[in-house]
């Protein structure tokens, strides 16, 4: 993925070679600038890849986006504030036109999902921004997408209420099955919640290796004082020096 800018052009992705299965928990960390956020946005068809491959659901990127085969959960909640949270949770239901009846059905069984169904009337600026990055989760899968793209979607908030978030998140991806693609800075993030974490050399993006997380599930407190936990850290760590030298 090459960008251009004044007097030349940035090369942001080059001979990014990564294959994901359906059903995973895939982390993408590396250095900031190093592509990440540019990765997911080429699969979920925001940009057009410069040159090369990319298939999702075994079609294009645009026809996955067209078949609405992903939700997007991005850095900021973006939830529109005149609306309340059952209102935000529904928007996706409304853009496609789905029937009226079912769509608060559908919002409340999402909220539910998400612990937020007492907020329903509530509105973005009466919640916290952990419950807003839930109710934006909740709209994400609120049309039963099989893929959910993730930008660091926790990056702001507490280490407290982002590891509560992290339980929630894998709480949800075992429950719903979905295919996570999440971009994370946080090694201890991407250990806890992945299946692979997929680690970025700085700019120009490519893959550096892949670190195969072998966790049992229900993972939690217990899951980062296992010594396998701080092996797979360094890991990461080791690939990031090497990819950022």
């Amino acid at each position: 993925m090459v960008f251009p800018v004044p007097g030349g052009e940035t090369v942001a992705l080059k001979d990014a070679d990564l294959e994901i299965m359906p059903g995973e928990f895939i982390s993408l960390i590396g250095p900031s600038g190093c592509g990440k956020t540019t990765l997911l946005r080429l699969m979920a068809d925001l940009i057009t890849p410069t040159s090369g491959e990319l298939l999702v659901n075994g079609g294009t990127p645009h026809a996955a986006r067209e078949k609405r085969s992903y939700g997007y959960v991005f850095q900021a909640p973006a939830l529109m504030e005149w609306r309340n949270v059952l209102s935000n949770v529904k928007l996706p239901l409304e853009v496609m036109n789905l029937p009226r009846d079912g769509r608060d059905a559908k919002a409340r069984e999402m909220l539910k999902l998400v612990g937020l169904e007492k907020f329903e009337r509530s509105y973005p600026w009466q919640l916290s921004g952990g419950m807003q990055q839930r109710v934006s989760i909740a709209r994400a899968l609120a049309f039963d997408p099989p893929l959910l793209f993730m930008d660091e979607p926790f990056g702001a908030l507490d280490e407290i209420t982002r590891e509560n978030l992290n339980m929630e998140l894998l709480r949800l991806w075992k429950e719903t099955g979905k295919t996570v693609v999440f971009v994370t800075h946080s090694i201890s993030e991407a250990v806890f919640l992945s299946t692979r974490v997929v680690v970025m050399t700085a700019r120009p993006g490519k893959i550096e290796g892949i670190v195969n997380v072998d966790l049992p599930h229900p993972r939690g407190d217990h899951s980062r004082e296992d010594p396998r936990f701080f092996q797979y850290a360094a890991e990461i760590r080791e690939l990031l020096r090497k990819g950022h030298s």
